[in-house]
């Protein structure tokens, strides 16, 4: 069994030695090390730290480390820095779908079989748990994210794609929720194969983002959206150039360099202890637009990002994607209403109606059924996709795929843009 207090005050040790590299090195003016580097970096520090514990003990005249007990050690100061403490064995299980965590010893566990579980706690107490989330914070994403009782939510990506969402202060015993990104590396035809569409809705959706159609993916909470997205970037060309817009890093199109080595991902910066230096999700849409991208991509929609979005899709970025909360295809042109009221610009909806017509080409609905598929995990399925036709007061759109009988979505209407989908590719609907 690990002694939790000697590993704390171990890494302890290797965090002050790491950071006070990164600020050596920022002095001297030494660009900063990747995550990978400070990662080996990391390794090598914990081995000297561990060496300097050794020598300790025996100079006192006690029994170091065994060869074993120094390995679970390294390996545990290296998951508490670079990756997620006592939680990366479940992470590491690849039936672990969800993780949610109501205080250090209330750790509960959906499974891909459809099992939720209570498990061992992740942490010795709440303030511990606590810590092991600020540090998560501090290496996650491309700036130093806060968690204290002055920003007491946070929202972060971690080291194997899984996206974090915690709180304290407003809840009785901080919490936590994990959500486990199990396709990374997805393809339209791996969701074919998964059930979560057929493949004439696979060739549908290649054409679309071929013919650069600005797509909006919409479902609810954990209904696949994001892994959706990942499969329609997947179908981007590869010499294009991709610019990422996200709360908290979550796509990490940038780590497939075969795919796509051409990315710049923007991430929201919160503002610090005194309120200073927010960069919200508008203005970095606003910024994204003077980086010369091929498309803009935007990880999830959640406020008046929405404006600037839509402006940037009708003024010629054709090829967008974004995803929404929305319970329907059709709910999402209220959905966008509610934000662009609520944005600085105050946009009326009549106003909105006409911006979303000359911006948005489909909609996209992918939802999440009690059912479970052969590739393991709930079953997540496009059910509608809507195509946006015009505006007369209200968006004016038709469902050109509908539910079908399986619950997949099936061909149900004619295609306005059926001629350029044609020409990038498309067979499986004539007009």
């Amino acid at each position: 069994m690990t002694d939790q207090l000697l590993l704390r005050r171990l890494r302890e040790d290797v965090a002050d030695i790491v950071s006070r590299q990164r600020r050596e090195d920022a002095a001297n003016g030494v660009p900063p090390m990747s995550s990978e580097d400070e990662r080996q970096f990391g390794r090598a520090v914990i081995s000297r730290v561990l060496e300097t514990h050794a020598r300790t003990e025996m100079a006192g005249g006690r029994t170091p480390p065994t060869m074993e007990e120094e390995a679970e050690l390294a390996d545990g100061i290296h998951a508490a820095l670079f990756g997620v403490g006592r939680l990366q064995p479940l992470l590491d299980d690849p039936m672990v779908e969800n993780v949610d965590i109501n205080g250090c010893d209330r750790v509960f566990v959906g499974y891909a079989d459809g099992r939720e579980e209570m498990v061992a706690p992740i942490a010795e107490s709440d303030d511990e748990l606590i810590e092991l989330v600020q540090v998560l914070a501090v290496y996650s994403g491309l700036t130093s994210r806060p968690f204290d009782t002055a920003n007491p939510q946070l929202d972060l990506r971690l080291p194997d794609g899984s996206r974090l969402s915690a709180v304290m202060g407003v809840t009785a015993r901080p919490s936590l929720s994990i959500r486990r990104a199990r396709l990374s590396r997805v393809f339209l035809d791996d969701l074919v194969v998964n059930g979560s569409m057929s493949s004439e809705i696979a060739e549908f959706l290649s054409a679309a983002v071929r013919a650069r159609k600005n797509i909006m993916i919409a479902g609810a909470t954990n209904a696949g959206k994001t892994t959706l997205l990942r499969a329609l970037a997947n179908e981007i060309p590869r010499n294009e150039r991709l610019i990422t817009v996200e709360r908290a890093m979550e796509l990490g199109l940038g780590q497939f360099q075969d795919l796509h080595p051409n990315v710049v991902a923007f991430e929201e910066r919160l503002p610090n202890s005194e309120g200073q230096g927010h960069i919200g999700m508008a203005e970095l849409v606003r910024r994204s637009l003077r980086m010369n991208p091929s498309r803009v991509i935007v990880g999830e929609v959640l406020g008046d990002e929405i404006v600037t979005m839509l402006n940037a899709m009708s003024q010629g970025n054709d090829g967008s994607l974004s995803t929404i909360h929305a319970n329907s295809s059709l709910e999402v042109f209220n959905r966008i209403c509610t934000y662009a009221i609520q944005s600085v610009e105050r946009l009326p909806a009549d106003a909105t109606m006409m911006l979303i017509a000359g911006a948005i080409d489909f909609v996209v609905f992918v939802e999440r059924r009690n059912e479970f598929h052969s590739g393991g995990g709930m079953r997540r399925i496009i059910t509608s996709i809507r195509e946006v036709n015009g505006v007369d007061g209200r968006v004016l759109s038709s469902e050109v795929f509908a539910e079908g009988s399986d619950g997949v979505a099936v061909p149900a209407a004619a295609i306005s843009c059926i001629d350029d989908l044609l020409a990038a590719g498309y067979s499986g609907m004539s007009r």
